[in-house]
């Protein structure tokens, strides 16, 4: 069930983020006054990918997967890619996005000027959906 849960609210990251990281970029580019939709769009991604980060890390320790770190080894882990996508890359990849997402709604909340709030983030929220894309197991996703 968590598995289903942590698949379905990867949706509605993506959704919030993508939103998000358009409003910034358009409000950056157009020069456009900070707006409580921009504030309310960037608090929401905010909270929707902590709480995909805890549901993942619920499901990290719960999940089959996290007894080959036992069974096989960090070296065999690493050599086969399929274990090494969902032990290490996914989840330290994720971690990073989230880390740059909160970094950046802190750093935009102390900026004065509209702008200098909209570019902050737009280059937060753009590299951690970057980081996200880059490590969603594909194959798995369009199975599910």
């Amino acid at each position: 069930m968590i598995k289903t849960v942590h698949s379905y609210w990867a949706y509605l990251v993506l959704a919030v983020l993508l939103l998000a990281v358009y409003r910034a970029i358009s409000g950056a580019v157009m020069n456009k006054e900070y707006s409580p939709k921009m504030f309310q769009s960037a608090l929401f991604t905010l909270i929707a990918t902590h709480i995909q980060l805890l549901i993942a890390l619920l499901l990290y320790f719960i999940s089959s997967r996290f007894s080959l770190w036992f069974d096989l080894g960090i070296g065999e882990v690493m050599n086969i890619p399929v274990h090494r996508l969902y032990l290490v890359e996914h989840p330290v990849t994720n971690i990073l996005a989230v880390v740059l997402i909160t970094r950046g709604y802190s750093k935009h909340k102390k900026k004065r000027l509209s702008n200098s709030k909209y570019k902050t983030l737009a280059i937060h929220y753009s590299l951690a959906l970057v980081l996200i894309l880059s490590r969603i197991p594909w194959k798995a996703w369009w199975n599910f």
